[in-house]
């Protein structure tokens, strides 16, 4: 199956992975998923890394270059087709780089690893809980 990283559900799983549900952490984890991650997811973190408002366990570039490594990660570009997407979502989540999240994951049709509930709101599948 193919599913998709929230930018928090990747983070927490390479620096902290107790904070992932075990769902999350399954679906991480398991060898029959093919895990995405959205160049939004990308961009976010090097913009927070840039503002001070996040830190990694190691630099920036290493630190993802060894996340997408070891966690065999297909980067998923942005397109027009996911912004126009976008564009057309309710204002449910003001976040842009969510908002693309949410519109990746259905233009795509997979599940987005995230603790995240406003994303239910745009009928994205979300694997968190025990009951998503």
């Amino acid at each position: 199956m193919r599913v998709l990283l929230d930018t928090h559900a990747l983070i927490w799983y390479v620096d902290q992975d107790q904070l992932l549900s075990p769902p999350a952490h399954a679906a991480i984890t398991s060898p029959a998923n093919d895990l995405l991650v959205s160049a939004a997811t990308i961009w976010e973190i090097a913009i927070k890394i840039g503002l001070n408002k996040l830190s990694l366990s190691i630099p920036y570039r290493r630190w993802m270059d060894k996340a997408i490594a070891d966690l065999r990660l297909t980067l998923l570009p942005i397109t027009v087709e996911y912004a126009d997407v976008q564009a057309g979502l309710p204002r449910h989540h003001g976040d842009p780089f969510d908002r693309l999240l949410a519109s990746q994951a259905r233009v795509e049709d997979v599940p987005l690893v995230s603790a995240d509930a406003v994303f239910d709101q745009y009928g994205v599948k979300r694997i968190w809980d025990l009951s998503t």
